[in-house]
């Protein structure tokens, strides 16, 4: 008897095992947990009539497979409708992902059901709405780059034009010419530079730098234009503070919030930079007493060719910010800008301590 129920044992064992196997061959999950509704019936079914055989001979196998009959056809019954509810949420999810990959960025998957499948739904949603910003920062950055493209060529034009006509004397358009030639420079400059981020084809040639100098040789930069109108400049570093870094890039992002921190300061206003050292890192921030930053331009100022205000920044192409941002990224640091508790603006970034 011992020796018969190891036999039963085992053989159930080895069946389950090769079942369950078999099971992951099936090609959707409504078949899988289908199979699985029967194969947890089935399995302990055979192995208790193959007992009741050895037990009784078969003396009452007709009540022993009515009973059993009646609990497998329970159990299917309840195993198909858990699976047909658990992959109707799944083809939810995949016929949303059909849409997006149709190209409606809008579609969203409901985020109901089980955890698993919820969380499948949540972070397709999420990839989604990444994906909506991605292609509406993708229209922003074409429509941008059309206008402030357009607006210089368009002047070149015009001014070629009154020179073939004979309307205006070469002398004086060579300049203006020189100056929209200037600005069409920049923008590709810009625009290649933003490109090269993109790919992480960018190449820096990371050396300890005294950041202190970075700063001093930034503030002189600027030192003309603060002065021109009546802007206070001042530092704030404790000593020669030294990062691993690219210096030229560093002084880039620099100038370019120093540059956009005095756009932004009024007439007897101030700009001061600020150097930190801390654990692992170099902390730069820039502050200035200007209006301050608005809800829209902490969420959006390092957005390529986003402007807070298009009339003031007219001269600008935009792209100084995002490209700041990518350059410290590129560091290993991180930059964000926040409003100064007394008033103003203030823009700070990381870079790896040397």
């Amino acid at each position: 008897m011992i020796l018969q129920a190891f036999v039963v044992g085992a053989a159930t064992l080895g069946v389950g095992v090769g079942a369950a196997l078999g099971l992951r061959l099936l090609p959707t999950v409504r078949l899988q947990l289908a199979g699985l509704a029967v194969l947890a019936v089935c399995l302990p079914l055979s192995a208790v009539l193959l007992s009741g055989w050895v037990m009784f001979h078969m003396g009452d196998d007709v009540k022993i497979l009515a009973v059993s009959a009646a609990s497998a056809a329970v159990a299917v019954v309840a195993g198909l409708v858990v699976g047909g509810s658990i992959s109707g949420r799944i083809d939810r999810v995949r016929d949303a992902s059909s849409a997006l990959a149709e190209g409606d960025l809008s579609v969203r998957a409901p985020e109901t059901g089980p955890a698993e499948v919820a969380d499948l739904a949540r972070s397709f949603n999420e990839m989604a709405e990444s994906l909506e910003r991605l292609f509406d920062a993708r229209r922003e950055l074409v429509a941008w780059a059309s206008h402030d493209l357009r607006t210089p060529l368009a002047n070149v034009q015009a001014m070629l034009e009154a020179l073939e006509d004979g309307l205006v004397d070469p002398h004086e358009s060579l300049p203006v010419l020189r100056e929209q030639v200037r600005i069409l420079a920049l923008l590709v400059d810009d625009l290649f530079e933003l490109a090269r981020i993109d790919a992480g084809a960018l190449t820096l040639e990371l050396r300890d730098a005294s950041v202190t100098g970075l700063v001093q040789a930034c503030l002189r930069g600027v030192e003309a234009d603060a002065r021109r109108r009546g802007i206070a400049l001042a530092a704030d570093v404790d000593a020669d503070v030294h990062a691993r870094c690219a210096p030229d890039k560093v002084e880039r992002v620099l100038l370019n919030l120093l540059t956009n921190a005095l756009r932004h300061t009024p007439s007897d206003g101030a700009v001061a930079v600020q150097v930190e050292p801390r654990a692992g890192e170099v902390q730069v921030t820039v502050e200035d007493t200007g209006e301050g930053l608005g809800p829209e331009a902490e969420q959006r100022m390092f957005d390529r060719f986003w402007r807070g205000d298009p009339a003031r920044s007219a001269r600008g192409t935009g792209l100084g910010l995002a490209i700041a941002r990518g350059l410290v990224e590129a560091h290993g640091g991180r930059i964000w800008a926040e409003n100064r508790p007394g008033g103003g603006a203030r823009v700070s970034f990381t870079l790896p301590a040397a």
